[in-house]
């Protein structure tokens, strides 16, 4: 047993007693003080209780209270009950056959174990594995006879991502998107509404590849875009291997070098002569990958609609973090978003929320995208970053690849990919939906209509077909006027009256609108 110093109670008492170090920090943690006070700071409560709150110096008195007042951590009980001897929990649940926390902590060691214990019959009026208040829940609990628990874990065994209902995540419950997309249809008219759909939707794609430092690729901006009409809301299981094969087909090309699950290490970093390889993140073995998107699919499968951004969110980063693809990740993770939105019914049909679009709409933006990547890859990263290697030579592997990558601590890492704790990126999605929806759509829908009313107001001076008038606006607001090439392909702009009356026009359609477009 660890040393400690006296006032750690809870999950942190049990932390150093059992020698168990959680990669995914405490939502909660307490302790014993001379006063009782509550802080808070970055979405983490740190909670000083007075000395008659002290839990016996036990394993039941300190499991009792983490559960009780710290909430459940699935990724440090599966660590601390690989550590606990089966005994230690029978004992506790047969002294205390009908007490709620022991009855969960036991189905809970079962549950995520595998393994049953020396138990024979417990009683006690049934009770939640998770609170629905504090945890998105699956929406429909099984029963549990054994324990008399009603088990409403959102995923599986092989993956159950955690998400607690902070107040942001409560808030992206509540926020209405379709009722955002009416009041811009009651701003703008639906006619200006939907050709902002069909502009917003290549937008996306197009900043989807700048976030894959792949913005140039015209080609693959068109395909993507194509592949978001096309796909979006449309498969039952988009996660299945048939599924992701054809989206990563569909949104890579047909050439692309490795399609389907892959079957090779990958990490996500960077490699150069002079720096050599810098590691961000280790991505789980790829024998687990048919378990966890199972995993990931329950989750999707067994909660509700009405956490559509929740499941959104879910679905995205739970994605990008398995790392299911031997490339393509990042851009089908943001097309989750979308499907996930369109198949419970938040985001209609055309329409195409241009998250990426927002993420890259300022570099404040992207590196908040960033950091909530790392929010989750740091930690993991901290504690078995000295488990990479890089061999002498590269090793084939079964789906072609050829890598020199090694990791040493697949399964001690394995809690950290099985139960991840995704509060911290919903809340951030939330965030990034209520800008796109406010910002960078309502911005698009107004410059469509500029456009629109441009068009037609040129149409008065200049006769010619729209493809003319919109490559003379477009030149206007570029260039700041009518240039010399433009004169040149359109004769009729030697007139210097009739350009100051277009010029004009321009100014005034676009007054008090970005060059966004």
């Amino acid at each position: 047993m660890a040393r400690q110093n006296g006032d750690e109670i809870g999950y942190a008492w049990l932390a150093s007693t059992y020698d168990v170090d959680a990669v995914q920090p405490f939502s909660v943690e307490s302790r014993i003080s001379r006063a009782r006070h509550t802080l808070e700071h970055e979405g983490r409560r740190s909670e000083a209780y007075l000395e008659s709150m002290r839990p016996a110096a036990t394993l039941s008195g300190h499991l009792t209270f983490a559960l009780k007042h710290e909430g459940v951590h699935l990724e440090f009980l599966a660590r601390l009950f690989q550590k606990l001897p089966p005994e230690s929990l029978s004992e506790w649940v047969r002294s205390e056959p009908t007490g709620q926390y022991a009855r969960r902590a036991g189905f809970l060691y079962e549950w995520l174990t595998g393994a049953r214990l020396d138990i024979a019959e417990t009683g006690g009026n049934y009770r939640d594995a998770l609170s629905p208040d504090d945890y998105v829940t699956a929406t429909h609990p099984r029963r549990n006879r054994r324990w008399r628990i009603n088990d409403n874990l959102p995923g599986s065994r092989d993956y159950c991502p955690m998400v607690r209902r902070t107040s942001s995540v409560e808030r992206s419950r509540d926020y209405d998107i379709r009722h955002q997309l009416e009041s811009m249809e009651g701003e703008f008219g639906a006619d200006i509404l939907r050709r902002s759909a069909v502009w917003l939707t290549i937008k996306e794609s197009r900043a989807s590849f700048v976030i894959e430092h792949e913005g140039g690729h015209q080609g693959r901006i068109q395909r993507f875009a194509a592949a978001m009409e096309a796909y979006c809301g449309q498969w039952e299981d988009p996660l299945a291997p048939e599924a992701l094969g054809e989206l990563q087909s569909a949104i890579l090309g047909v050439a692309t070098i490795q399609p389907g699950l892959r079957q090779s290490p990958v990490f996500v970093g960077s490699r150069s002569v002079t720096q050599g390889a810098v590691v961000h993140y280790v991505c789980p073995p790829w024998a687990w990958l048919p378990d966890l998107l199972r995993g990931l699919n329950h989750f999707l499968e067994s909660t509700g609609q009405e956490d559509a951004i929740t499941r959104a969110a879910v679905a995205s980063f739970g994605f990008v973090f398995i790392h299911p693809l031997a490339d393509g990740n990042g851009r089908i993770s943001r097309f989750l978003i979308n499907d996930i939105l369109r198949r419970d019914g938040a985001v209609p049909e055309p329409f195409i929320l241009p998250i990426s679009a927002a993420i890259t709409s300022s570099s404040m933006r992207r590196i908040e995208y960033d950091r909530v990547l790392e929010r989750y890859s740091r930690p993991l990263m901290r504690h078995y970053g000295d488990a990479v290697g890089f061999l002498n030579r590269r090793r084939s592997y079964p789906d072609g690849i050829e890598s020199d990558f090694t990791f040493s601590a697949y399964e001690e890492a394995g809690p950290t990919w099985r139960y991840p704790d995704l509060t911290d990126q919903v809340e951030y999605l939330e965030e990034i939906v209520r800008y796109t929806l406010e910002h960078e759509m309502h911005q698009q829908a107004a410059i469509q209509r500029a456009w629109y009313v441009t068009r037609e107001a040129i149409k008065e001076w200049v006769e010619g077909p729209d493809e003319h008038m919109d490559r003379i606006i477009r030149a206007i607001r570029q260039h700041g006027g009518v240039s010399g090439k433009l004169r040149r392909d359109f004769p009729v702009l030697d007139d210097a009256a009739l350009v100051e009356r277009l010029e004009a026009i321009v100014a005034d359609g676009f007054a008090g609108i970005g060059q966004s477009e």
